[in-house]
């Protein structure tokens, strides 16, 4: 590797051709700034990474869409500068929580206790749903609070203050906690309703109290395979109930006759 202008280092891809790296060190920690086509780009992001490091009334949201610096790395400078501590994530702390940006005005808000967390995994969005990658997998952010891949604002879980930004722990409210189950309030009574879906959704029952919608939905899913049905449906695992509390209520539940009666056609 050659070493170009100050901060710069020529490199050489598989197929010969040429790019050229920056780096600075700071506070003893090397950091790479990025791969860049030509040798004034990486010259110039060097250049704004010590003024960066430097000047402490630059912030995150004085990043703008023509800077050859990439955002992320504009983040984990400027977290560096003012926290002392680097992450390779975009990152920025605050004293009882962080953000966890993916533009200037584009971020989470995150409790402290998920810093370690976030920092050592990267945040990939589709859609409008946003993921990780842990252990292999994709894994989608929302099941740290139990909330399930398909489970839809509003009816399954809200943000208390209606900042969809803000992610910590206190403003993520579960409402529906498992799999075919929906609170409602009925004549000021609170009842639980559950649905199957077969080749369309199918009435399971209404029941008092959580255990018995989550448990009845189990006990539908076990009669609808006994008639032949073939779909893969997730039962509810029910934390906290001893196997035989459980037996005797599912022995106990209702299901509609609609799903006692189904039938394959």
């Amino acid at each position: 590797m050659e070493k170009g202008p100050a901060g710069v280092y020529t490199a050489m891809r598989k197929d010969r051709s040429v790019y050229y790296r920056a780096s600075i060190t700071y506070r003893n920690k090397h950091i790479s700034l990025g791969s860049f086509d030509n040798r004034e780009d990486a010259h110039n992001v060097y250049l704004l990474a010590g003024r960066l490091l430097s000047d402490c009334s630059a912030a995150v949201g004085d990043y703008d869409a023509g800077c050859p610096m990439a955002f992320d790395k504009w983040v984990c400078l400027i977290n560096f500068r003012d926290n002392g501590i680097y992450f390779a994530t975009p990152i920025y702390i605050r004293p009882k929580f962080f953000y966890y940006y993916f533009a200037p005005d584009d971020f989470f808000l995150f409790d402290t206790e998920d810093l370690f967390y976030y920092s050592t995994r990267k945040i990939s969005r589709r859609g409008g749903h946003f993921f990780v990658a842990d252990y292999g997998m994709q894994v989608n952010i929302m099941a740290r609070y139990g909330i399930r891949n398909y489970a839809v604002e509003g009816r399954d879980y809200r943000f208390r203050n209606g900042n969809r930004q803000d992610m910590r722990y206190g403003n993520i409210e579960i409402i529906n906690r498992y799999n075919g189950v929906t609170e409602t309030v009925k004549d000021g009574r609170r009842l639980y309703r559950v649905r199957i879906h077969v080749k369309g959704y199918v009435s399971v029952g209404a029941y008092e109290t959580e255990a018995e919608a989550a448990i009845a939905y189990n006990k539908a899913i076990d009669l609808l395979k006994k008639a032949g049905v073939q779909k893969r449906y997730v039962p509810n695992y029910m934390e906290g109930i001893s196997p035989a509390a459980y037996a005797d209520i599912y022995n106990a539940v209702k299901v509609s006759a609609g799903v006692r009666h189904y039938r394959c056609e």
